[in-house]
């Protein structure tokens, strides 16, 4: 594999990673907060 591809991409996959993170995390605490204002 050629290095000025995985040179490119890595940023690019690491940013990626990064805001799926942040989003799944702010969805589950969205998604316990709900939960828990359902049971109450």
């Amino acid at each position: 594999m050629d290095w000025r591809i995985v040179v490119v991409l890595a940023p690019v996959a690491l940013a990626a990673s990064w805001a799926v993170f942040n989003i799944g995390r702010a969805a589950l605490g969205q998604l316990q907060t709900f939960l828990d204002s359902r049971e109450a």
